[in-house]
């Protein structure tokens, strides 16, 4: 079939052309152990496998100085710690010891432990974050068991399809072969984003139903900056499309030009914008694309990537170096944002719906040592820049007030400590859940600020699970309902004098910036790379044409119209979009 289209998640912003690769890695984890030595030979083949782990890792990671980004050699950094971490040769070496496991049966147990860690956590950035672990592990397997790690790439304007890719797949791809990369899983804080972004080849993930529709060799467009996947597209498409890349390149070129320059409209309405991060590697996008400042700094890794849970000292070095980097600009630390299974590393009964249960500041409120040490260090670190302090999952103004009591009397134990902190720390609610939004007239008195997790506010209005495949397609932030309950938000808020950001994917998503603009958010936070893209469009609007449409776009009956009627007032005003936003004539 000619022009199959297959929509999925841009994170990369460019378009390639090539051939599909299908690329389906051994299924090392379930291998079959071999025949098992004493305690001091499986030991002895653990470390012989670490220590080649690490000169594997350590020559990658010297070719990859040679690119002119720092990001993946950053990624690979992070592997070569965990190699060294004590917490993980002791893990291993315990169950060698006391559980008398072979070398390869310590790894896969831990390896299966951490993943229960990780599965089902209702955010899916750090759930994709598991990748960086099963990548060590597998790499430790495949070298206890002397298997070659490499991808077998042939000639050039490979398209790279797979389920996934790990970390160390991605950032070891030759980018004279490799020309894409399409993945049916991964979001847009996947790593996959991070090191396709560095390496400036075009990417789109969770693509649904990707591996059913391709096979090895057919023709396939990646279309990274609308996220849309052509399969065997004809040639008036792929004329189309090259036509699309060129104009795309140039475009993109003119935005990083301007990155630096502030998001204000033609009539002089100004909003910040500023990244979505959570490693300190990525600090470095802040800059690189004009970004003021950290929007939303998620802390769950933290807790998963320790066998305990992270001590005052730990959390307080790690936030002081965002706060740090960050300088005169803000960084804003969103607490906890995980169920008591996760954080205590122990079988709980499992949550039939964890997006409605115990987690976030539900969790935090119920554990108050967890909540409390997390507090101390966030405003610890405050005395060393501008912090801002961010609540998860609140749905009822009673927890906001609860906060507020925790934290007073957080400042009164550091006062008399001697430990310095910003007394006028802010603290916000994320509007993940509806009630928020129709109760924010009286959340507004007792919070500082706001910032609309969309995402979450989308599915909780929506009924719908973004990652459930029969039912993906009716997830859309622009939907009108969702719209409105924004534009509630924001009107109370502004009404108590309280500002309001946006951290959810709408924030990057090009064609509702007019309706962003139309509501008077004060803020965006988005992933990086979208940020020139954002202020370009946010300089060429007014606010007066953009409240207008935000009114005609709330009188719409479905996402799928206020998107088209959107997409077309963008091209009335930009017509050199017109590439970027084109559709595949079916």
């Amino acid at each position: 079939m000619k022009n199959r289209v297959i929509r999925g998640i841009p994170v990369s912003p460019s378009i390639a052309i090539g051939k599909v690769f299908l690329y389906s890695p051994k299924d090392i984890t379930f291998k079959r152990i071999k025949k098992k030595g004493s305690v001091d030979e499986e030991i002895c083949k653990f470390e012989k496998s670490r220590r080649k782990s690490l000169r594997q890792l350590r020559a990658l990671k010297s070719e990859l100085k040679k690119l002119p980004t720092k990001e993946p050699v950053r990624l690979i950094d992070i592997q070569i710690l965990f190699l060294q971490d004590p917490l993980l040769l002791n893990s291993v070496e315990k169950r060698i010891r006391n559980n008398k496991e072979a070398a390869a049966e310590a790894i896969l147990n831990l390896l299966e432990s951490l993943k229960r860690d990780f599965q089902e956590i209702p955010d899916s950035y750090i759930s994709e974050r598991y990748l960086d672990v099963k990548d060590v592990g597998d790499r430790l397997l495949k070298n206890l068991g002397e298997d070659e790690i490499e991808m077998e790439l042939k000639g050039h304007n490979n398209i790279v399809v797979a389920e996934r890719l790990s970390p160390t797949e991605t950032a070891q791809m030759s980018v004279d072969k490799v020309s894409g990369i399409v993945t049916e899983r991964g979001g847009k804080t996947s790593h996959i984003a991070i090191i396709a972004e560095a390496l400036n080849i075009p990417a789109v993930v969770g693509v649904n139903g990707l591996l059913n529709e391709t096979e090895s060799g057919d023709e396939i467009i990646v279309d990274g900056i609308s996220g849309i996947v052509v399969v065997n597209p004809d040639e008036n498409t792929k004329r189309t499309f090259e036509q699309k890349e060129k104009e795309a390149e140039r475009i993109q070129k003119e935005f990083l030009k301007h990155k630096d320059l502030p998001a204000t409209t033609i009539d002089g309405y100004s909003i910040d914008i500023c990244a979505n991060i959570e490693l300190p590697m990525e600090l470095g996008f802040i800059k690189k694309y004009g970004a003021k400042g950290v929007g939303l700094l998620r802390t769950e890794f933290l807790y998963l990537t320790s066998e305990s849970i992270p001590d005052e000292d730990e959390q307080y070095r790690f936030y002081s170096e965002i706060a740090r980097v960050c300088s005169p600009d803000y960084a804003i630390i969103r607490t906890l944002d995980l169920g008591g299974d996760k954080v205590f590393k122990t079988k709980t009964k499992e949550e039939a719906n964890p997006f409605l249960g115990w987690r976030g500041i539900r969790f935090s409120i119920s554990n108050n040592e967890i909540f409390r040490t997390q507090l101390r260090a966030i405003l610890k670190a405050s005395s060393k820049g501008n912090i801002r302090l961010l609540i998860p999952m609140v749905s009822q103004v009673e927890e906001m007030i609860e906060v507020r009591k925790i934290v007073k009397d957080i400042m009164k134990e550091l006062k008399k400590e001697g430990h310095p902190f910003d007394e006028n720390i802010e603290i916000g609610a994320m509007v993940e859940v509806p009630s928020v939004c129709l109760l924010a007239d009286h959340f507004a008195k007792v919070v500082d600020f706001f910032s609309i997790g969309t995402n979450d506010l989308t599915q909780y209005t929506l009924a719908v699970d973004r990652g459930n495949k029969r039912v993906s397609g009716l997830y859309d932030h622009l939907d009108p309902s969702v719209l409105k309950l924004m534009r509630v938000t924001v009107e109370h808020a502004h009404h108590n004098n309280k500002w309001v950001g946006v951290c959810g994917g709408i924030a990057a998503d090009i064609v509702a910036v007019p309706v962003l603009i139309g509501l008077e958010v004060d803020e965006l936070s988005l992933p990086p790379s979208f940020i020139p893209q954002v202020k370009n469009v946010i300089r060429g609007l007014s606010l007066k044409e953009a409240r207008e449409l935000l009114t005609q776009a709330e009188k719409m009956r479905s996402a799928t119209e206020v998107r088209e009627f959107l997409k077309g007032e963008l091209l009335k005003r930009f017509p050199s979009l017109k590439n970027i936003l084109l559709e595949v004539e079916k």
